[in-house]
């Protein structure tokens, strides 16, 4: 966990664009725990319109339809894939310090990357509505059938062993050679850059984030566990010997759930 530690302590002294992605991180976090919480005792919370909380905390694709269940998705999204992101910006504000990069550069990427996982987002917002339209999922957006949530879990241990997820941890894993490929200048460029990003990291991370129909769309255990897994297999000391025991594990759980373990 070095590798990590030192990443985070070198951004803890970066300048005000990482307060502001910082803030981006943790405000999703709170919105979502917000979205959780049927009536959050906090100050000056209480005061607001008990419509407002109950719009709020409405996440049942039944109730709410789609356009919340949506916004859960894409603050899940936040939440959890920003900071898998920090290796890759923290390159591109070295290439930045070069005068490779200007001041724009960060939030276009950024810009770029959010795309592609907002669209996933939208993706899996509609697959549980219509899961939970089809009496599929229980409350907290987790399946109902053991075998399908067997499934889900050999699914995503399966591709923890695929070339396509291993061919795009190497570019996650080394950002540099990410940005030295496919660099070009102009805002474009770099909104493009950010949606090839995007596009690489889905590749990494789809299985596992389609694991909230497991774990709960709507808990916060699982999007912190799998936020701390997504981001340390993106390191390129430990995170080779995360992906294929991980899967293992994946397997270990499917097989149990099949039998009924848990």
């Amino acid at each position: 966990m070095a590798e990590g530690a030192a990443l985070i302590s070198r951004l803890a002294r970066g300048g005000p664009h990482w307060l502001v992605f910082y803030a981006l991180i943790l405000a999703a976090w709170a919105v979502v725990w917000l979205m959780g919480s049927p009536a959050p005792d906090l100050p000056g919370l209480a005061a607001l319109d008990p419509e407002f909380w109950r719009a709020l905390c409405s996440v049942d694709p039944a109730e709410s339809g789609f356009a919340p269940v949506a916004a859960m998705w894409g603050l899940m999204v936040v939440a959890m894939m920003l900071p898998s992101l920090m290796p890759a910006l923290a390159v591109l504000e070295d290439l930045g310090h070069a005068r490779a990069a200007g001041p724009r550069a960060m939030p276009l990427f950024v810009t770029g990357y959010l795309i592609v996982w907002g669209t996933l987002a939208l993706l899996g917002a509609a697959l549980q509505l219509q899961l939970s339209r089809a009496g599929l999922l229980g409350a907290d957006g987790t399946l109902l059938s053991r075998a399908a949530s067997a499934g889900l879990l050999a699914l995503a241990g399966l591709y923890q062993f695929s070339s396509l997820k291993a061919a795009c941890l190497s570019q996650c894993r080394a950002p540099l050679g990410f940005f030295l490929q496919h660099w070009a200048q102009g805002d474009r460029a770099m909104v493009a850059m950010g949606l090839r990003m995007g596009a690489v990291c889905a590749g990494c991370c789809w299985a596992l984030m389609a694991l909230a129909f497991v774990g709960g769309t709507m808990s916060l255990a699982f999007m912190g566990l799998a936020t701390f897994i997504m981001f340390t297999e993106k390191l390129p000391g430990i995170g080779r010997w995360i992906t294929r025991p991980l899967g293992v594990l994946l397997l270990l759980l499917a097989a149990g759930q099949l039998a009924g373990a848990f």
